[in-house]
Formats: structure tokens, C-alpha cells, sequence
């Protein structure tokens, strides 16, 4: 993966992130606008994706995208909302954090 094609990662990433934030804001208080929102912002980070997939076809760019997201959302869920994953949730966070680095290792082309 290039610079540009993780910066496309990272960017929809972010969105997601948000866009799960405001999700959750919308199950704990309501209003349809917060609802809209979050839908907006799930429209925009799979426009973000089409160039994560461009860069590194569909299987990789949606293998990348979930674990990032998995990481990045369970982070913020402990940050912001004072979640606490378990020792069997972190670890499985942990196998998908290696099997991303497995599928998109350098020259690990099939």
C-alpha cells in the first residue's frame, strides 16, 4: 500500500469513526437529524473507500477498512463513552490486527 492510498484509508477511517460517534449519540437521545447525519457521514466514508479499493482491489481495501475501523471505534468507544472491552474482545482485536498485517504485508501478492 502507498502513502496516498493509506492517507485514503486513514481519511475514511475518520469519517466512519464519526460517523459511529454520532450513531451512538443517536441510540442514547433520538432526533431524526442526528440519524441523517451519521447516514451522511457513512455515504461519505464509502466515497472515501472506492480509492482505498482502486489502490488495492476490493478484498484488501475492505479487509484493511474493517480492522481499522474495529480499532480506531473500540478506541473511541473507551475514550469517549467509557466503554471497556474485555480481555477476549482485545484479543480478538489483537488476531485482526495481525491478520491486516498479514494480507497487506509487502510482496505478499498471490
Amino acid at each position: 500500500m502507498n502513502l496516498v492510498t493509506f492517507a485514503w484509508l486513514a481519511a475514511s477511517t475518520a469519517v466512519f469513526v464519526l460517523a459511529n460517534g454520532v450513531l451512538k449519540t443517536y441510540a442514547q437521545q433520538g432526533g431524526v437529524w442526528v440519524l441523517v447525519g451519521a447516514l451522511a457521514l457513512f455515504c461519505l466514508g464509502n466515497t472515501l473507500m472506492v480509492q482505498v479499493m482502486r489502490g488495492n482491489g476490493l478484498g484488501v481495501a475492505i479487509a484493511l477498512s474493517v480492522v481499522f475501523q474495529l480499532v480506531a471505534v473500540a478506541a473511541m468507544a473507551f475514550v469517549v463513552f467509557g466503554e471497556r472491552p474485555s480481555g477476549l474482545q482485545l484479543a480478538g482485536m489483537a488476531l485482526g490486527v495481525m491478520a491486516v498485517l498479514m494480507i497487506a504485508w509487502p510482496g505478499a501478492k498471490a
